[in-house]
């Protein structure tokens, strides 16, 4: 967009000459007659620079000039003086006014022109800095905002990060899952785990011991949990719960459950191996369930979990319980399901009777899972 220049004079031959002059080299002009017809257009429609002879009736150019400065919207709109006066004379009062620059009557067209592109470069530049300027100005206003929604996210993605993937937590997050804290209610497959001898062996163990075997286990069967793919509902001393199908749904939940389960005992063989040359006799136990359960945060402001409540965690609970070292136990309804997807060749199930169960009225048939050798 061209620059837009103001000519101001009283003598139109003189506006006229000045006119052709910047719109021949491509300018937009407009004019003006008077000091106060000069104020008046500039309200108007702000020009990029001000041509203004000096010598007026009414208002002259040093008064129009000053008026100008006077305002906070001109203070920096550059200002040309024109006049036919004693050029010396007349440059120091026009300085002292408030110009940026003069010109002495009769113009020559390329000293005009050289003026012309300096002031206006200094004044695209100055509008680039304001411009600038006001975008920071934007950016500050909303940066404690930004700061805020920032931490909220991070705090929330960490809290995420505590039951699911750090992938479906980002997710989640992005909007591509269903917040999951809200409670809802889904079939889930649940495998519960905790660990045969631990009680005999915290009784003898110095609690160095202790935590540093509960590290290697917790890590060991973590990393086994995030790569299927589970959502890990707590973990408390040597028993941890992990369920599938929520919150995101998967089709293929208990054979998920099954293969984490058999990957988290062929693990658990290679630290026992570990700990028994300490002395340490640790197996785990590992029970597979599945119905429907209740689903979302519980807690209070401050303490937080991701929690299932139903039939389905009590049993499989019980089946771990139930399990003795370097077993996996299911339900009647994960064999069922398994039955139809198990690979040939890989684990065969069996039936392992039915048993008594705490919290249970009638015995539950239970299966467990052998590999083939």
């Amino acid at each position: 967009m061209s620059a837009h220049i103001l000519v101001v004079d009283d003598v139109d031959k003189n506006v006229k000459l000045l006119s052709d002059v910047l719109t021949a080299r491509g300018y937009r002009t407009s004019t003006a007659a008077s000091g106060e017809e000069a104020l008046a257009r500039v309200a108007a429609d702000m020009p990029d620079l001000v041509l203004l002879d000096v010598m007026m009736p009414g208002m002259n150019g040093y008064d129009v000039c000053r008026a100008l400065r006077a305002d906070p919207a001109c203070a920096v709109l550059p200002v040309v003086l024109v006049t036919a006066l004693d050029p010396e004379h007349e440059r120091v009062k026009g300085l002292e006014a408030g110009a940026d620059d003069f010109l002495s009557k009769p113009i020559h067209q390329a000293e005009l022109m050289a003026r012309v592109r300096s002031l206006l470069r200094v004044k695209a530049l100055y509008d680039e800095v304001q411009r600038q300027r006001a975008e920071l100005q934007a950016w500050n206003q909303t940066l404690e905002q930004r700061v805020a929604d920032a931490v909220e996210q991070l705090e929330r993605f960490g809290q995420l990060k505590r039951f699911f993937s750090p992938q479906l937590a980002q997710a989640i997050l992005a909007g591509g899952a269903d917040d999951p804290l809200k409670s809802h209610r889904r079939e889930i497959t649940v495998v519960f785990l905790d660990l045969r001898g631990f009680t005999a062996f915290t009784e003898t163990a110095d609690p160095e011991e202790v935590m540093a075997v509960l590290a290697q286990y917790h890590a060991a069967m973590g990393r086994l949990v995030l790569a299927h793919e589970g959502t890990l509902e707590r973990f408390s001393g040597d028993g941890m719960m992990i369920f599938f199908n929520d919150p995101q749904p998967v089709p293929d939940a208990p054979m998920r459950a099954l293969r984490m389960a058999v990957q988290m005992q062929e693990e658990m063989r290679h630290l026992s191996d570990q700990w028994r040359r300490r002395g340490y006799d640790l197996h785990m136990g590992i029970g597979i369930a599945q119905g429907f359960a209740t689903i979302g945060s519980i807690g209070f402001e401050g303490r937080i979990d991701y929690g299932a409540i139903g039939t389905v965690t009590n049993l499989a609970a019980r089946l771990c319980g139930e399990a003795e070292g370097g077993e996996i136990l299911l339900s009647q309804r994960v064999q069922a399901d398994l039955q139809e997807t198990l690979p040939a060749g890989e684990w065969s199930i069996q039936p392992a009777g039915e048993l008594a169960l705490k919290g249970f009225q009638r015995q539950v048939p239970v299966w467990r899972i052998v590999p083939n050798s």
